[in-house]
């Protein structure tokens, strides 16, 4: 389950493209962070993809990708041009594919490294769509097996493309646009497959004679609702209108943040039966089995190297927001992560602040949120400040920006572990934790 997000520079207050997305996967599936640099590749060569491989093309861009680490695509990643995407796992009455084929990941992945504009990317997807189909596992510790959507962006376009197996439709964003895990198109779009209507009609998904409704004709009911989606996109949506014309960078991170008890001071991640807040946690039951485990603010300007503030850690409100530019490079985060704990990977690292804080969150959460808003304020005006610093200079404010939320985890993680309140969450909740614990060896 994700959220994704974007204002266009007409409702941004600096008039630049805004991008913002949360992945949300199985809890022990680490999230990492990787910047692949272009290349050139000799002809008749290939890729293998998650499971496939396909035909490689000549040349290949320059990649920031945020991704589960045992995936070849990507969640949302952005590229040396600034087309950014993030992709969405949709339900739908379409049967899936589940012998080995393109994950939705590995299309997102794909457009990335090779299309320098948002429409050459939603094209670039299209064709791989039609070729290929979608189709594998998407599932860590459990199989599930979906269709996609995709928000993909530029500093100057946007497009929502949405599908179910073959068949698809795409919308233009005109101004701000949310998607989750749910169809979002009704029955206007601006381009769509050519049998999206007649696929419909002949399963009698739809009455011949009604208006046809991409949505309400292709969504699956089940997993739709259990999944909260549209309660999430509504949310997404309302803040984005909310602020629309004066959006900024931390206006998306505090929507990435998002609870509904968001202003019960008593509220923690235990509470709920579906819980799928933006800010998603998961919990015990069959259908709170993800939470968000990376999340990523991307601001894209014509004019100026695009920031990407990414977490690399689970749950956005127990996250640092840090900035990285394409050209700078990554600064050395430590081992790339697996589904078992390491201290040395940047993910797990985190962890240990994440988990301590989920068990007794009312009273834990208040020492990161005055640290989030002084760090992230700090390194915010900081990139403001210096729009087209060179590339020195930003690589070291990517820098000093990961190691001093290093120290800040290290000092909430002995926060957490001797302000002990005596508040105790149940005993199902406990249980869910430990074992994930006991499977992720944290004990």
């Amino acid at each position: 389950m994700c959220d994704t997000l974007v204002a266009l520079g007409n409702s941004t207050a600096d008039g630049n493209t805004i991008f913002g997305k949360n992945s949300d996967r199985d809890p022990n599936e680490a999230h990492e962070l990787i910047l692949i640099p272009a290349a050139e590749h000799p002809g008749n060569s290939t890729v293998k993809c998650t499971y496939i491989e396909i035909a490689q093309v000549p040349q290949t861009n320059r990649v920031l990708l945020a991704k589960p680490f045992w995936i070849w695509g990507a969640e949302m990643g952005s590229n040396e041009h600034g087309v950014t995407i993030g992709n969405e796992a949709v339900f739908t009455k379409t049967p899936y594919q589940k012998t080995p084929g393109l994950t939705g990941m590995d299309m997102l992945r794909l457009a990335l490294e090779r299309s320098n504009t948002a429409t050459s990317a939603l094209e670039l997807i299209i064709a791989l769509l039609e070729e290929h189909g979608q189709g594998g596992n998407c599932g860590f510790a459990h199989k599930i097996y979906y269709h996609n959507s995709f928000l993909i962006c530029d500093p100057r376009e946007a497009w929502v493309l949405e599908t179910s197996g073959r068949e698809w439709a795409a919308e233009k964003v005109r101004d701000i646009r949310s998607i989750s895990n749910v169809i979002t198109i009704g029955s206007e779009w601006d381009m769509a497959s050519k049998n999206l209507v007649d696929n419909a009609y002949r399963n009698g998904w739809c009455k011949r004679g009604e208006e046809f409704n991409f949505s309400r004709c292709y969504s699956d009911f089940l997993y739709t609702t259990f999944s909260d989606a549209r309660q999430r996109h509504t949310c997404t949506t309302g803040k984005l209108a909310e602020q629309k014309g004066l959006l900024t960078p931390a206006d998306f991170m505090r929507i990435l943040r998002s609870h509904e008890g968001d202003n019960d001071a008593t509220w923690t991640p235990e509470k709920g039966v579906a819980g799928a807040d933006v800010c998603m946690h998961a919990s015990w039951g069959p259908i709170r089995i993800n939470q968000t485990t990376g999340s990523m603010v991307s601001v894209l300007s014509s004019g100026q190297p695009p920031v990407h503030w990414v977490t690399g850690t689970a749950a956005p409100c127990t996250s640092l927001f840090k900035p990285v530019w394409m050209d700078t490079g990554l600064p050395e985060t430590g081992n790339r992560p697996t589904g078992e704990y390491d201290q040395a990977a940047l993910f797990w690292r985190h962890e240990v602040v994440h988990r301590s804080v989920l068990r007794d969150y009312s009273s834990r959460i208040g020492n990161i949120r005055r640290d989030q808003v002084s760090f992230e304020g700090k390194y915010l005006q900081e990139v403001a400040d210096l729009p087209n610093a060179p590339v020195s200079r930003r690589g070291e404010i990517t820098a000093t920006a990961f190691a001093e939320a290093g120290e800040l985890e290290t000092r909430w993680t002995d926060k957490a572990r001797t302000e002990w309140t005596g508040n105790r969450t149940g005993l199902l909740y406990r249980k869910f934790w430990n074992q994930l614990d006991r499977i992720a060896k944290m004990k």
